[in-house]
């Protein structure tokens, strides 16, 4: 995707000096700054401090961070070790743990002194499967964007919640990869943008869609409700950060609401994930582990300040009790479809299966 016009991947990997190059997402929209990420233990942080963010983000980013552990040894024991740092640094995004089993899988055969390269050369090919696997998503969801009538003009008008576009990807998004595929298309198409509170994602969703060029709104993520019974919305397309083989879907705080009320005014609810977010060992959501994130998030607001200088404004006291929950469940039951690299499926076992049938091992 583009920044100020110039093609752009939200990571760059320099595999001659063992290093990768991340956006740090915790400074946009305000600041675009790019970070450095030189070691296992700032690969670790990158992901944990949510510098990076999204889940096939994460998933690549891990791949590298292992490749830049190998540089310290390529050992079984060094091996292990960045696998288990990596592993514990977010438990909800299922993109993480399938990383590392392929990366693990394809180098623990291997001699420790041919361990290094092929690390490399396999997250170089996850980052590039990212980006042709949202490009699919993008073009199978443009095919259902054209078959919805709007409800209000000839303008189609979407709504999203979280940041599951480039910026939570190698490049071209989940969600909002259709979005992109619709705008590129001709297709008039507005997009109403959820804050996604207390870490306001949609901020970057919004910077990103005004970077492409893309008409948009910003709302309160309780605004929602009212937009669709005033049948402002034609549909709503979310990303996901694990989806469960019976087609739960587990993504950002937030998306079972807006769920519900797509249920309440009939309006279509689409998931869009790779394949690498499909968890097919875990039967639903209910045994998904969703992240409890520290309590400051919420208790403070941060922004620019009148002289525009990045700063955080304390909404509660120190000691006020919160529950600061960074993901919530939608059942399958409330998912219209689920869009992948290879078509578009129910949110069933069976429809998964259809389009993954290799992942059927009853």
């Amino acid at each position: 995707m583009n920044i100020d016009g110039i093609p752009t991947h939200s990571l760059r990997a320099h595999p001659e000096r063992r290093v990768i190059d991340v956006i740090d997402q915790t400074r946009l929209p305000h600041a675009l700054h790019w970070v450095r990420v030189a070691t296992l233990d700032q690969a670790a942080h990158a992901i944990r401090a949510m510098q990076v963010r999204g889940a096939p983000l994460i998933g690549a980013t891990a791949a590298y961070g292992l490749a830049i552990a190998l540089t310290e040894g390529g050992d079984d024991r060094h091996l292990q070790a960045a696998v288990d740092t990596l592993w514990a640094t977010r438990p909800t995004a299922v993109n993480l743990h399938w990383a590392l089993r392929r990366m693990q899988a394809l180098l623990a055969p291997l001699p420790p002194e041919q361990r290094r390269q092929a690390a490399w050369q396999e997250a170089a090919a996850i980052a590039a499967e990212d980006i042709a696997q949202n490009l699919a998503i993008g073009r199978y969801g443009l095919g259902l964007f054209r078959r919805i009538e709007p409800r209000s003009g000839a303008m189609l008008n979407i709504m999203t919640h979280c940041n599951a576009g480039w910026l939570a990807t190698v490049d071209g998004g989940t969600a909002l990869s259709p979005i992109y595929a619709a705008h590129d298309a001709g297709l008039p198409i507005h997009v109403w943008v959820s804050e996604t509170r207390p870490r306001n994602q949609g901020l970057l969703t919004a910077w990103e869609l005004a970077q492409h060029g893309i008409p948009h709104t910003v709302i309160a993520d309780n605004a929602a409700g009212i937009l669709m019974r005033e049948d402002r919305v034609d549909a709503v397309v979310v990303g996901a950060d694990r989806i469960a083989a019976n087609g739960d879907v587990a993504n950002k705080v937030g998306t079972y609401l807006k769920a519900l009320a797509c249920a309440d005014n009939g309006l279509p609810f689409y998931v869009a994930a790779p394949r690498s977010t499909v968890d097919f060992d875990l039967s639903d959501g209910h045994s998904i582990e969703i992240e409890a994130r520290d309590g400051d998030e919420f208790r403070r607001v941060h922004g620019l300040d009148p002289r525009g200088v990045p700063s955080a404004l304390q909404q509660l006291p120190a000691d006020a009790a919160v529950a600061n929950p960074a993901f919530d469940v939608t059942p399958a039951r409330l998912i219209t479809a689920i869009v992948t690299e290879r078509g578009v499926c129910p949110a069933s076992r069976e429809g998964l299966l259809e389009l993954y049938p290799e992942e059927d091992h009853a």
